[in-house]
């Protein structure tokens, strides 16, 4: 089944605090037509756009051709938004529906081992902190492309639950339950090397 991409009428005001604000007269000369205003607003979130594709797809490929989509979707969709909520927040749900039609129309696809979650937590030795990276994307390819975008919305990008929702089209109860079971998997997953290493 293909998600349909959100429309801009039917986006609403959410919380989403946009730490990459896009003056209102880009924005409106986007809405008009301008190239050079919606390459603006575009480059201003390309680099967490494209963290969004990655965690949901998890193939460099596959992101080249999601990102090409949603830069096409939303250029056509532009002149509708109604600037009720954040633009990023608009772009963020046209970035996973465009992944998640392309990841049902591939298969699973494992993600990469690109991970800096716990960067600032790593020990100061670059064996253990090369050994924690391996971990942790084992531990994110065992989660559902849905579980890994909500780590990377709510926990990597620091949207609040209500935003998140409405970027995955989905409850706030449903982000918390999807984190909630993504934090458990990845508990488990990177406790279990710990625990045969305290075997050994």
């Amino acid at each position: 089944m293909t998600v349909r991409e959100p429309s801009p009428d039917a986006v609403t005001a959410s919380g989403h605090d946009d730490r990459q604000p896009v003056p209102p007269a880009v924005v409106e000369a986007a809405r008009a037509g301008d190239p050079d205003a919606f390459m603006a607003i575009y480059g201003a979130y390309d680099a967490r756009l494209r963290g969004l594709a990655f965690r949901t797809l998890g193939d460099p490929d596959l992101l080249d051709d999601a990102m090409q989509d949603v830069a096409v979707k939303a250029f056509l969709g532009l002149p509708h938004f109604r600037g009720d909520c954040a633009v990023g927040t608009w772009l963020f749900q046209i970035t996973y529906r465009t992944c998640l039609n392309l990841q049902r129309g591939r298969g699973r696809v494992v993600p990469l081992p690109d991970v800096e979650l716990l960067a600032d937590d790593a020990t100061a030795d670059p064996t253990e902190f090369v050994l924690l990276r391996i971990e942790l994307a084992a531990a994110l390819a065992s989660l559902t492309a849905a579980q890994r975008a909500v780590v990377f919305l709510v926990l990597e990008e620091g949207l609040d639950h209500q935003t998140a929702a409405r970027v995955l089209g989905v409850p706030p109860g449903t982000v918390a339950s999807r984190l909630s079971a993504a934090r458990a998997a990845l508990v488990k997953c990177l406790e279990g090397p710990r625990r045969d290493e305290e075997m050994q």
